[in-house]
């Protein structure tokens, strides 16, 4: 992860990227570092849930559901589907693993028309990106639902019910500025192909990759001279790492994102961008956004 902490003047000094560590208490520990000041957490996983599956399972709001995932009527919300005919909408995720499995077996059991029924609106294709993975696909390099199963299982729903946070899902919670003068822990949801456009850079894709350590590497000048134009102090530490490339390894390809992630979060807080959220309730209650997407 990637954390960025307000100085006496007002501007952001953004340390280097360091260890998640137990997930369990992400949180808590994000809120006693801050001390008295709010915390806004981006988590790179899609929070809400597709407006058309939310109907046919008569879900109401996503924000009144988290809390009973797992339980009840949900127990086997979070168990990955082995076959076709585990699918269904109290067992949603889908497949376990590789080999005869279909995307036909995931809209069938889901009772709707095809791949793009499970998409939120801010996860279909426009003009600058094209469309990402369905929450409920499991298999692939693209696939989203493992992260979001444990961020929703193991950080975002414990939290939701613990006593000691007072904890905001933007934006089913109001809007960022609200939330952030109001209450302890605003959570977004960030997306960094998304986060590259915020920052002034050129989308991933034919002519880079967040996966290759040149890729990464070309990107240096932009990134610095967003820093530039901000409030923004980088760590030296994390100055190396950009002009590095986050190392040869595919792996830093996490870290990369961590950083983007936060540099897009800074730009929405800072005034540069807008939240981007559509005036669609729909969209504040079940779907949610990405932070700053269309801003």
């Amino acid at each position: 992860m990637c954390v960025a902490g307000r100085q006496g003047d007002g501007s952001y000094r953004v340390s280097a990227p360091e260890p998640v560590g137990e997930a369990a208490s992400l949180l808590d520990r994000l809120t006693h570092r801050s001390g008295d000041g709010p915390v806004l957490v981006g988590f790179d996983f899609p929070i809400g849930l597709p407006e058309a599956y939310a109907r046919r399972a008569g879900i109401q709001g996503f924000r009144e559901v988290l809390s009973a995932l797992g339980e009840g009527r949900w127990s086997r919300f979070y168990e990955v589907a082995e076959s076709a005919d585990e699918i269904g909408l109290t067992r949603p995720f889908y497949p376990m693993r590789p080999g005869g499995t279909r995307q036909a077996h995931l809209t069938k059991g889901l009772g709707v028309a095809s791949m793009t029924d499970l998409l939120r609106a801010c996860e279909r294709r426009n003009g600058t990106r094209g469309a990402a993975s369905s929450l409920f696909w499991t298999l692939g390099g693209k696939q989203v639902g493992k992260a979001a199963i444990i961020g929703w299982r193991d950080v975002l729903a414990p939290a939701l019910r613990s006593p000691h946070l007072d904890l905001a899902l933007w934006p089913f919670d109001g809007s960022l500025h609200e939330l952030l003068a109001g209450r302890g822990v605003v959570v977004a949801e960030t997306y960094p192909a998304e986060a590259c456009l915020h920052l002034g850079m050129e989308p991933p894709g034919p002519r880079w990759s967040k996966r290759s350590q040149e890729g990464r590497q070309a990107q240096r000048d932009p990134l610095k001279a967003w820093a530039g134009r901000r409030p923004v102090v980088l760590d030296p530490h994390l100055s190396a790492l950009i002009e590095d490339g986050f190392g040869p390894s595919k792996d830093g390809e996490d870290p990369f994102d961590a950083l983007l992630g936060l540099l897009s979060m800074l730009e929405v807080v800072l005034g540069h961008r807008g939240e981007g959220t559509p005036d669609a309730d729909g969209v504040r209650r079940v779907e949610g956004w990405i932070l700053g997407q269309g801003g």
